[in-house]
């Protein structure tokens, strides 16, 4: 895009949508805490990632979602998890993620 004098404007278009660099960046930040949030240790739940360094697997939060549970039943269920940690556990899930890769390398099969 490009302004009255002529030079590109910052920004990206997704879907039609203009986007400040300002506010790529925050979404930046906002995936990058979110990312923040989950953990790989090795000596814990196997070496698989967890929420916030609790024994509480990204895979299990993925499980209930996929059963059918809501955000406020599964915060109900595990009172020790944040919004902030589902959020986190979906984020993984997405194609395209960046997160901790446990199984990398591991034959899963």
């Amino acid at each position: 895009m490009e302004s009255a004098g002529g030079a590109a404007s910052p920004g990206l278009i997704i879907d039609g949508v203009l986007f400040s660099t300002w506010q790529m960046l925050q979404v930046g930040k906002t995936m990058a805490n979110l990312i923040e949030r989950i953990t790989v240790d090795p000596e814990q739940c196997g070496g698989r990632p967890c929420i916030r360094g609790m024994r509480i697997r990204v895979i299990d939060v993925l499980d209930l979602f996929a059963a059918g549970l809501s955000s406020e039943q599964i915060l109900a269920e595990m009172p020790d998890l944040e919004m902030e940690g589902l959020k986190a556990a979906l984020r993984c899930a997405a194609p395209g993620r960046a997160q901790p890769d446990s199984d990398r390398g591991r034959d899963n099969g």
